[in-house]
C-alpha cells in the first residue's frame, strides 16, 4: 500500500473502510503485506482502528455507516429510526439495523443490533433511502419493521407517519397480520386527531 493509495481511501467520502475496500483500492497483491501496512498506518495515526478488518479515517466516523458496513447488505430502521422521527420517546443508544442474520456486536464502545428480515423484504429497496455511504429506511418503511417482528409494539407519535405511504409499502410484507394491525393504528391516530 502505498502513500497514494492511502490519501486517495483518506480523500472519499466514505468514513469506514472495510479490508476488502482497502484491498480493492490499492496495487497491493500479498494481504499479509496489506495488513503490517496497515497497522504502520494505525501507529502513526493515519488510521484508526475500529475492529478486526474495519477502519476509519479517525475516531470521529460515522457510526451508522459502519453499521450498515459490518453484515451487507443491510440498512438502518427499527427504534433508531423511530426515535429519530419522533415516533417513539425511549431514548435508545443502540443502533439498530435490518439485515440477513440477527446479531448483537458491541463494537468500540457502541451496541449494534442487527435484526433478521426475509431476503424479500431486505432486499427491496422502496422505502429506503440510500444516504451516499449508507442506507436507511423511512419513518414508514422503519415502522412497518417494527411490526413485522412484533407483535404488540406501543408507538408513542403516529403523527408524524404518512398512511398513504405505510399502505403502499404494505405489500412487500406480505402479511395479514400487519395489514390488520395498519388498519387499527390507522383508525387509533384518526380519533385522537
Amino acid at each position: 500500500m502505498e502513500k497514494s493509495d492511502l490519501l486517495n481511501i483518506l480523500r472519499s467520502k466514505a468514513t469506514v473502510f472495510s479490508f476488502k475496500d482497502v484491498l480493492l483500492a490499492t496495487i497491493e497483491a500479498k494481504s499479509e503485506l496489506l495488513k503490517r501496512r496497515l497497522h504502520y498506518y494505525i501507529q502513526i495515526g493515519e488510521l484508526y482502528h475500529i475492529r478486526r478488518g474495519f477502519y476509519a479515517k479517525d475516531k470521529n466516523y460515522d457510526k451508522l455507516e459502519l453499521a450498515t458496513k459490518i453484515f451487507t447488505p443491510s440498512y438502518v430502521s427499527f427504534e433508531t429510526v423511530l426515535r429519530q422521527e419522533g415516533i417513539i420517546f425511549q431514548y435508545y443508544s443502540t443502533i439498530f439495523v435490518a439485515s440477513y442474520q440477527t446479531k448483537e456486536i458491541v463494537c468500540d464502545g457502541k451496541t449494534y443490533s442487527f435484526k433478521k428480515i426475509k431476503d424479500t423484504i431486505l432486499l427491496n429497496n422502496a422505502g429506503i433511502e440510500n444516504k451516499g455511504s449508507y442506507s436507511i429506511a423511512s419513518k414508514e418503511r422503519a415502522f412497518l419493521d417494527v411490526l413485522y417482528l412484533n407483535k404488540d409494539y406501543y408507538f408513542d407519535n403516529l403523527a408524524p407517519l404518512n398512511f398513504d405511504k405505510v399502505r403502499a409499502l404494505l405489500p412487500i410484507y406480505k402479511n395479514q397480520r400487519m395489514a390488520k394491525k395498519v388498519s387499527l393504528y390507522f383508525k387509533h391516530f384518526m380519533m385522537q386527531a
